[in-house]
């Protein structure tokens, strides 16, 4: 046996005395002030890095689709719908205001044309051209018509009609309303022109490429040689002068 001293042997007297009393109160009673963990009522919360302060968790980043149980960040404050483009106004509005105007044109299958009696004067031949609107709705007309002289084969007579100098407005035709356009040419029997003579006037109202066709009984036209052109003028309301 290894030799120990006495103050060898008092400090570990003395160190056995204060690990035996360690052990007593580690160890406690249940009447005793240690005890072991106890449970708190209640939701944990995640642990975070720094001090709890009450704040709502940040907004969840689950893929979408999943559930998430966390609360939800409050919506958004709704933002007032602003006030976009109404049809027909802003840019828009002259698109519209084209559209209505071609969809108020009258058609040529809406219309009927006509030539009325001679007004001749001072060596000129002059006859109305009338657009009658044969259609259920109210339609207009604005600007000069086409024309040109045709034979029984279709086969058109001298130059199409040159426009005499005019204003054009837009005529409103009601449903059996007119709108006429005066033709004109120098009487050829004075002016020397070449003649020829038509079965008929073909007449293309404004803005239309389909044609009327009207039965020309009023003798010979000039188609050719000295004073020989054709003159249109634009349209005007009624069915003459």
């Amino acid at each position: 046996m290894a030799y120990t001293s006495p103050s060898h042997r008092r400090a570990a007297l003395l160190a056995s005395a204060i690990a035996a009393l360690g052990l007593l109160t580690g160890c406690g009673t249940d009447h005793g002030t240690s005890s072991g963990p106890r449970q708190v009522p209640g939701d944990a919360a995640p642990a975070t890095g720094g001090t709890a302060t009450g704040a709502a968790p940040a907004e969840s980043t689950a893929p979408s689709g999943t559930t998430t149980t966390g609360r939800s960040a409050p919506p958004p404050a709704s933002v007032p719908a602003t006030s976009g483009s109404r049809a027909g106004t802003g840019t828009g509005t002259g698109d519209v205001a084209d559209g209505a105007a071609r969809s108020s044109r009258c058609h040529t299958s809406e219309l009927r044309a006509t030539v009325g009696r001679n007004d001749p004067g001072a060596g000129q031949e002059n006859f109305p051209v009338v657009l009658t609107n044969t259609s259920g709705r109210t339609c207009t007309v604005r600007g000069y018509p086409g024309g040109a002289f045709v034979d029984a084969s279709g086969r058109q007579l001298g130059p199409d009609p040159k426009r005499s100098a005019g204003s054009s407005s837009t005529v409103t035709l009601k449903p059996g309303r007119s709108a006429w356009a005066g033709l004109t040419f120098s009487n050829p029997g004075v002016s020397g022109a070449r003649t020829a003579t038509p079965t008929a006037l073909v007449v293309t109202p404004p803005d239309e490429r389909d044609h009327l066709t009207v039965k020309w009984t009023a003798g010979q036209v000039p188609v050719g040689g000295n004073a020989s052109s054709v003159f249109l003028t634009v349209l005007s309301p009624g069915t003459g002068p």
